[in-house]
């Protein structure tokens, strides 16, 4: 009996199912799991090698098809750190990128759901940018597929930086004349380089250079001992119970959508997900698969920031998405495992606020309305 449970759980695996999913309105309280008592655990597979398990991480091979990467310049990125702070280019001149994705703070603001213009809410919570451009596709539902356009939706969304539309962005910038100096230096040759689209491009530019390196990518790139025993322990349990199908590549996700609750329903679940941008049923409830990278420090967790403890995000996982009960000590292994996914944050002169050069007369000025 116990042998065909085991052989049902590793098919549950092969499915494809997931583990950690994580961003806009509060549901109805979810039921704990309970963790199963030491004498029902399963008989542990055969433990996997670092190389094996490192395999899991690795970069796919780039597809013959697929664009090429963007060119970024020293000019961009600059231009784009400076825009990323940039609380002008919001209607009440109060909110930026980094109100909600605060580089000090792991690209988050560790809040359910984030403060927008006159202090709205939206129904989804803020996801870092960290390691972002790795993604198959930005928001929760990937209706952006790329960093530049998912740049221009907080800009324009009426209850996160509210700008009225295009035109009020572009003479905002085209008012302060650092900011037309530095946009024909990041697009020369343009006649009239001050865009929203250029301006989405810088930010994407900026972003791209959002990355954190963390003893797990040494563990993956050869040094085995990077990881502590019990580390180590948390990454073949990883493996092992199928959430390596969804959380893989070197952002331990983000390369695809999965359904929340795909074996068993998630309680309280009324955010269509997916849904809302491809109107397909089949994505009905699914979310974009979220990175593990720096998941201790970006909570509270999955797309309506209801679940605020780690532990209880892993076992709710294990419950929805894999149809394991976890033992405590199994729990405490996996969270070992996450916490050893935390990186550094790139250095200061990259993600501090830079001096920002002051408005004109020209400039439009705040409106709270």
């Amino acid at each position: 009996m116990i042998q065909n449970r085991w052989v049902s759980l590793l098919s549950l695996s092969a499915m494809g199912v997931s583990a950690l999913a994580g961003c806009e309105r509060t549901p109805p309280p979810v039921a704990e799991p309970v963790a199963a008592p030491e004498a029902q655990k399963l008989p542990a597979p055969k433990p996997m090698t670092p190389e094996q398990l490192a395999h899991f991480f690795k970069p796919l091979p780039r597809r013959k098809d697929a664009p090429p990467p963007p060119q970024d310049t020293e000019a961009q990125v600059a231009l784009g750190r400076m825009l990323y702070f940039e609380p002008r280019l919001s209607k009440n001149h109060d909110v930026s990128c980094n109100t909600c994705h605060g580089l000090t703070t792991f690209g988050v603001d560790n809040k359910a759901l984030s403060d927008g213009h006159k202090g709205l809410k939206g129904t989804r919570n803020s996801p870092t940018v960290y390691n972002a451009a790795g993604h198959i596709a930005q928001f929760w539902d990937g209706r952006a597929d790329t960093l530049e356009a998912q740049a221009t939706g907080p800009i324009l969304n009426p209850v996160e930086m509210a700008m009225p539309d295009e035109k009020r962005v572009v003479a905002t910038l085209t008012s302060i004349p650092e900011y037309t100096k530095r946009f024909r230096e990041a697009f020369p040759g343009e006649k009239k380089p001050v865009t929203m689209a250029n301006a989405a491009r810088a930010i994407a530019a900026f972003e791209r250079k959002l990355v954190t390196t963390s003893r797990f990518d040494a563990f993956v790139g050869g040094k085995h001992d990077a990881l502590s025993e019990q580390e180590q322990r948390g990454l073949q349990l990883f493996a092992t119970t199928g959430c390596t199908t969804c959380h893989n590549g070197p952002a331990v996700g983000g390369t695809s959508f999965q359904k929340l609750g795909l074996i068993e329903d998630y309680p309280g679940l009324k955010d269509a997900g997916r849904f809302d941008a491809t109107k397909n049923e089949d994505d009905r409830g699914k979310f974009r698969v979220p990175t593990l990278l720096n998941v201790d420090k970006t909570g509270p967790y999955l797309h309506d920031g209801s679940v605020v403890e780690l532990p209880r995000m892993v076992r709710l996982m294990a419950k929805h998405q894999l149809a394991r009960t976890l033992t405590d000590a199994e729990v405490d292994d996996l969270v070992a495992f996450l916490k050893s996914l935390t990186g550094e944050l790139p250095p200061a002169e990259l993600i501090a606020p830079p001096e920002l050069p002051p408005s004109t007369a020209k400039t439009p000025k705040p409106d709270p309305s």
